[in-house]
């Protein structure tokens, strides 16, 4: 498909509605006769109604694997009618020497691996930059950490045959694109597709994969953020060159340079997204809780994408000084990292408590993240403020 200026522009408006929308929203209902979340995510807020975009409260966030019913919701387009693993097809074509069609059960008997990662949406903590951005709102909570079931994605292609003209792995879902928005395609390059890591998922923490999170299928993209976890995978297509489509060509792409907040961006200084940001989330205590006076236990996550965690700070008097926090937990690759931290608030005031962490590449938590047009990759110091009585 060919995109015009009048379907970028058709398309950005549609963006920009849906976000209109989304902060008007009360958090937990939906905004068509105020019924509830879908069963098992009665509990987070609803940022979307169509396509369904579920953000996970921080008080939720508290555990090393997030259960289904707090994981957060990320959707393009409406989701799939609903079907079954019968008759389901994984379509593999392109530059292959053996074009071919994988049912759910043929995937089921091939080598399975497990491995658990943590997702987080490229626009996690869109609605903190100033000036605000068209988009999904998200605060904090467009992140969760799962283990992830299926085949490694390397395995499928090789069955395929790849030629040596090879460069991109071009993924398609069976969501239903609607109103003038394309159909959500996105690619790889062969080299990640070809990582060992990188997977076709059917389960989710040891479960059937859950309508809501791609089933029967999923791409797993471990360290790249979320839009490359294509759910719902119907296709994947190796191709000489790379796609043209607007969410590969215009989509989830940032500045090479930085930029003057609320500053338009020429595409030649946009580069495509892949990693994710160095980010730490404060799950305990929450903001606004109130503590008596005495020993105060902090806690939460660090995450880094491809990288890993190597130290958390934390500061309890506004970001004057800074302390280390202790890694716990067990470090795997691709996954948050816990780490904990107490002081001793004995005089009765408010505190604002902040964290900062640092990745295996030298990545530290920016104070001000620098600011993008599209509002991606928001990682500023984590910070919750309490109340010691």
């Amino acid at each position: 498909m060919t995109l015009t200026r009048r379907h970028l522009l058709a398309a950005a408006a549609e963006v920009g509605a849906l976000a209109a929308v989304s902060r008007a929203l009360p958090s937990g209902l939906f905004a068509q006769g105020g019924m509830s979340a879908p069963a098992g995510k009665e509990k987070l807020i609803i940022r979307s109604v169509r396509p369904p975009d579920y953000e996970a409260p921080v008080a939720l966030l508290d555990s090393s694997i997030t259960p289904f019913d707090s994981f957060f919701v990320r959707s393009h387009l409406p989701p799939p009618a609903a079907t079954d693993e019968g008759s389901w097809a994984l379509q593999i074509d392109g530059e292959v020497s053996a074009p071919m069609s994988l049912s759910v059960d043929d995937l089921r008997r091939m080598p399975s691996t497990s491995m658990t990662a943590t997702l987080e949406c490229a626009g996690n903590g869109r609605g903190f930059y100033q000036p605000a951005v068209a988009g999904v709102q998200w605060g904090r909570g467009a992140v969760g950490t799962a283990r992830w079931t299926g085949v490694r994605m390397a395995d499928v292609l090789k069955r395929a045959g790849i030629r040596s003209a090879a460069r991109f792995v071009v993924m398609d879902g069976a969501d239903r694109p609607f109103g003038s928005m394309p159909d959500f395609v996105r690619q790889l390059p062969i080299e990640k597709a070809m990582h060992p890591d990188t997977l076709i998922a059917y389960e989710m923490n040891g479960e059937r994969m859950p309508a809501l999170h791609g089933f029967p299928l999923r791409a797993i993209v471990p360290g790249w953020e979320g839009a490359y976890w294509m759910k719902w995978l119907s296709s994947l297509r190796v191709v000489d060159r790379e796609f043209d489509g607007f969410w590969v060509s215009t989509a989830y792409r940032y500045p090479v340079k930085r930029v003057a907040p609320g500053a338009a961006v020429d595409p030649k200084d946009m580069a495509a997204l892949s990693g994710l940001a160095v980010k730490s989330l404060i799950t305990q205590p929450l903001d606004g809780a109130t503590s008596a006076a005495g020993t105060v236990e902090v806690g939460g996550f660090a995450w880094a994408g491809e990288f890993d965690i190597t130290a958390v700070d934390v500061s309890t008097d506004q970001g004057a000084t800074w302390a280390p926090a202790r890694l716990t937990g067990e470090r795997m690759p691709y996954t948050w990292r816990r780490f904990a931290y107490s002081f001793d608030a004995t005089t009765p005031q408010s505190y604002l408590i902040m964290s900062r962490a640092r990745d295996s590449s030298g990545r530290v938590q920016p104070i001000t993240p620098p600011w993008n047009p599209s509002g991606y990759l928001w990682n500023a110091p984590d910070s919750v403020r309490i109340e010691v009585t």
